[in-house]
C-alpha cells in the first residue's frame, strides 16, 4: 500500500473507485508542475461522499454498454498520454465514477481455461453470461445457442441498438444478434462451407448477416456493406441479395453521415441499417510505422488519416444519433432501451502494430463515452458501462529504446517522447491478444457491481438486473 493511500485512509469502496474519478488537474500542477509535492495528484480531498453518491442499486430504464475492442490498460494509458498528457484525463472514460477489473479467459471445448481469448468468446461472455470457446458466437462449448442481452431486451419490449466501427458482422456486434459456431460465417457463401449446421439450406438460422436481419435491432450501424451483395440460398428471400432482402423486410438503409443525420425515427416498423464502408471503417489517425528500430527515431506526431472520408460518421455521432432515436421516455408504451457501442479498431490497429491507429480509435471511443454520459446524467435513469473484451500487445517502454520486437516513438501532448512496443509477433505478422484482467467502469443504477474483481460473465447479470431481463 502506498503512503498516499495510507495517509488518506479511504474506505475500501473508495479505494476501488478513485482511480477513474479524475476529479481535476490540481492547482499544484499549475503552480509548480509535476515535480512539486502533490503536483501529480488527481484527487482533491476525501472522495468518500462522491463515491457514495454514485452508488445506485435501483433499476435502469436504459443501459449503454461501450466496448473498446482490445482496449487494455496500456491502450487506455497511451491514448491518454498522447491526447491529453500524463496529468490529463480522458473526458469520457476517466469520468466514470465506479471502476473495477474483470477476468476475460475463454474455454477450450473440454471446458478448461484458455487464458488468451478472442473477441467472439469474450463477447459471448458478457452478451449471454456463458463462457465458450474462441470463435464461437453466443453458443456454449457444445454449440447450444444462448439468449443474448439484445434478444432478451427485445423480448421485454425495449428498443435496441448495435453500433460498431467494424463490419457489423464482426465478432463483437455479432454476439448480440446471432448464434453460430464460427465468427467468420458472415454471409451465406462462407456459412455453407464453414458453418453448415447454420446454413438456411440445411434448416439452420442462416449466416451472421441473415440472423442480424432476423433479430432486427431497431438500429444497426457500422461497416460490412460488402457481405450484403451475397445472395440468399434458401428461405423466403432465396435468390435475392441480402441488401434486397433488407429493403424487402422494411429496413431503411443509410450510407453516410448526412443520411444518418436525416433519419427521424427507427423502430420495428422501420429499423435503421447504416452501412458506412464495404469493410471496417477507416480510423482517425495515421503515423510512424512500428519497426525493429522505430523507438530510436525522433518522436513524431500522429496525423489525420487521409483515407477517412468526411462523409463517414464518427463513433460519437453514431452513438449520439442512436440514443436520440432509441430514447422513448414519455412516449406511449416506451420501456427504455439497450444499446451496445464498439470501438473496434483499437484491436485491429494493435494487431497491425499501428500506434497512431489504435490511439485515434481509443480517442474516438472516449468521445462516444462522453455522449453516453451526457445523456445519462440528464436522464438520471440510464446506466453506462465501459470496458473491453480482451487485453492486447502494446506496451509503453523506456522512451527512445528498442526491443526485440517492434517499436514506434510518438510525441505526446506534453511534448515528451512515448515509445510503444509490440512484441507478440514478428514484423509483418499479426500481433496477438494478451490475457490480463481488464478495467471495467460504470455510472448509474447497478454500476456498483463493477467494483472489485469480477468476471466478464458478471456483466451479463449486471445488465440483466438493471433492465429486469431475468437472471440472478
Amino acid at each position: 500500500m502506498t503512503p498516499l493511500i495510507r495517509n488518506t485512509r479511504r474506505s475500501a469502496l473508495a479505494l476501488a473507485t478513485v482511480a477513474v474519478l479524475g476529479i481535476s488537474a490540481t492547482a499544484a500542477y499549475a503552480a509548480g508542475g509535476l515535480a512539486a509535492q502533490g503536483g501529480a495528484a488527481r484527487l482533491s480531498g476525501d472522495q468518500t461522499t462522491t463515491v457514495k453518491k454514485a452508488i445506485d442499486g435501483g433499476k435502469a430504464r436504459n443501459v449503454i454498454l461501450i466496448i473498446g475492442d482490445g482496449m487494455g490498460d496500456s491502450e487506455v494509458t497511451s491514448a491518454r498520454n498522447y491526447e491529453y498528457g500524463a496529468a490529463g484525463k480522458l473526458p469520457g472514460i476517466d469520468a466514470l465514477p465506479l471502476t473495477g477489473q474483470y477476468t476475460t479467459y475463454s474455454l477450450y471445448k473440454d471446458g478448461k481455461p484458455d487464458y488468451a481469448p478472442d473477441s467472439a468468446a469474450t463477447g459471448t461472455a458478457w452478451a449471454t453470461g456463458t463462457k465458450t470457446y474462441d470463435n464461437a458466437v453466443s453458443v456454449d462449448i457444445e454449440g447450444k445457442p444462448q439468449k443474448t442481452l439484445l434478444q432478451l431486451a427485445k423480448e421485454r419490449g425495449l428498443k435496441t441498438g448495435n453500433v460498431t466501427t467494424s463490419e457489423i458482422q464482426d465478432a463483437t456486434p455479432a454476439v448480440q444478434v446471432a448464434n453460430i459456431s464460427q465468427r467468420s460465417c458472415y454471409g451465406p457463401n462462407k456459412t455453407s462451407t464453414t458453418c453448415p449446421e447454420a446454413a438456411l439450406e440445411n434448416g439452420g438460422p442462416g449466416s451472421i448477416t441473415e440472423q442480424t436481419l432476423t433479430t432486427r435491432p431497431d438500429i444497426t450501424l457500422g461497416g460490412g456493406a460488402a457481405t450484403f451483395a451475397e445472395t440468399a440460398k434458401a428461405g423466403e428471400y432465396a435468390g435475392q441479395t441480402l441488401a434486397q432482402q433488407a429493403t424487402a423486410r422494411g429496413y431503411q438503409t443509410v450510407t453516410d453521415a448526412a443520411g444518418l443525420a436525416a433519419v427521424t425515427e427507427a423502430d420495428q416498423s422501420k429499423p435503421l441499417l447504416g452501412l458506412f464502408a464495404s469493410g471496417n471503417l477507416p480510423v482517425r489517425y495515421t503515423g510512424p510505422e512500428a519497426t525493429p528500430t522505430g523507438g530510436s527515431l525522433p518522436a513524431a506526431k500522429c496525423t489525420p488519416n487521409p483515407e477517412r472520408p468526411a462523409t463517414q460518421p464518427k463513433l460519437a455521432d453514431m452513438t449520439k444519433k442512436s440514443i436520440e432515436l432509441l430514447d422513448n421516455k414519455g412516449k406511449k408504451g416506451g420501456k427504455g432501451f439497450f444499446l451496445q457501442v464498439e470501438g473496434a479498431s483499437i484491436d485491429k490497429q494493435d494487431h497491425a502494430a499501428n500506434a497512431c491507429g489504435q490511439i485515434g480509435e481509443a480517442v474516438d471511443l472516449d468521445e462516444a463515452v462522453q455522449e453516453a454520459l451526457k445523456f445519462a446524467e440528464a436522464d438520471k435513469n440510464t446506466t453506462v458501462l465501459v470496458t473491453a473484451d480482451h487485453a492486447h500487445t502494446s506496451q509503453i517502454v523506456e522512451a527512445g529504446s528498442t526491443t526485440p520486437g517492434l517499436t514506434a516513438n510518438l510525441l505526446t501532448k506534453d511534448g515528451s517522447p512515448m515509445t510503444i512496443a509490440y512484441g507478440t509477433a514478428a514484423a509483418g505478422r499479426s500481433q496477438q491478444h494478451t490475457g490480463s484482467q481488464l478495467r471495467v467502469a460504470g455510472y448509474g443504477p447497478q454500476a456498483a457491481n463493477v467494483v472489485g474483481l469480477t468476471d466478464q460473465t458478471d456483466m451479463f447479470f449486471t445488465i440483466s438486473r438493471a433492465l429486469s431481463l431475468g437472471g440472478r
